[in-house]
């Protein structure tokens, strides 16, 4: 498949973006999304700071608190190992905790958003109540594996496939993304990456192959919920230029079912709430601006669905 977008064209239709900070509900809120601890919205790699004022999880935020939620959106290094990513969150979890005087949070983590959730979970267990994401790249990503070994679709190393990401990095707001930057992420988001990853931090790991891990699993006598969900569909949108990009790099699964970035059994940790929504790793957070299929269901509501389930959860 040939890879050839220009930048004036993916600048008009992919633009994502966050900023560290909590927003309280509405005045005149519903209840729906009102959880007894404060949501935060993890990005995964290549995203973002600032670009055209539209956030990474495109109007999730926004209805959550609408819906009675306290949501707090992290900023962390959007081409760095897990680790690094994840002790940025810990910071920012302990300075939000400081000024407002938070107990707990309930993460979710969407892409490598998912094992930087993890990460705050096992070192900082006794501030997490609960730990969700959404296409997490727990056991790593064909696409990362094959661009380092040289054995793409295309053999070799794909230069239209980390052009691509590039591409996006500097659009979502990373103006800096070197070759050494992709690097680093690429090799966090790999097989041998995720299983160094998963031996230091088990805690709600699926116990069987690509099964489902515990709804409840406890660190160091803590106790948090664990859950999972993913989409298992790549060209979802004609009219969406990204989804040419995601059909292009889902080749690579040879057929496994993946939404582009991340395959289905990858993503599942902890409970397993829908691993086969019909999205692409874009249609998971509501991008772009909200372009979804026609017969998918909403992101957004299905965020205030999960919030609700917490809610439920007294979480």
């Amino acid at each position: 498949m040939k890879f050839n977008f220009s930048i004036k064209t993916i600048c008009a239709a992919v633009a994502v973006t966050g900023a560290a900070m909590a927003v309280a509900p509405a005045a005149h809120a519903g209840t729906t999304a009102k959880t007894k601890y404060p949501i935060v919205l993890v990005h995964g790699f290549i995203g973002f700071d600032n670009v055209l004022g539209i956030q990474y999880f495109y109007q999730i935020p926004a209805k959550l608190r609408d819906e009675g939620a306290t949501v707090y959106i992290a900023s962390v290094n959007p081409s760095q190992t897990t680790e690094f990513r994840g002790e940025e969150l810990v910071q920012q979890m302990k300075q939000w905790a400081a000024k407002d005087g938070v107990k707990k949070f309930n993460l979710i983590g969407h892409s490598h958003g998912g094992p930087t959730v993890r990460y705050a979970a096992g070192t900082a267990p006794s501030m997490v109540s609960s730990v969700s994401t959404m296409a997490g790249t727990h056991f790593g990503s064909k696409v990362a594996d094959d661009i380092l070994a040289g054995t793409t679709p295309g053999g070799g190393f794909d230069q239209a496939a980390t052009a691509g990401l590039k591409l996006i990095s500097w659009l979502t707001g990373n103006k800096t993304t070197s070759d050494t930057d992709l690097l680093t992420a690429l090799k966090a988001l790999s097989a041998p990456g995720a299983a160094a990853f998963n031996a230091k931090f088990p805690a709600g790991a699926p116990t069987t192959t690509c099964g489902a891990g515990p709804e409840k699993a406890s660190i160091a006598g803590n106790a948090m919920r664990w859950y999972s969900f993913s989409g298992t569909s790549v060209k979802t949108n004609g009219w969406d230029i990204s989804d040419a990009l995601l059909a292009y790099t889902g080749d690579y699964f040879k057929g496994e079912a993946n939404d582009g970035l991340v395959s289905r059994c990858s993503s599942h940790w902890g409970k397993v709430i829908k691993d086969n929504y019909t999205w692409n790793h874009l249609d998971e957070i509501n991008q772009v601006l909200g372009s979804i299929g026609s017969g998918s269901p909403d992101p957004v509501a299905f965020y205030v669905q999960h919030a609700n389930r917490l809610k439920w959860a007294l979480l």
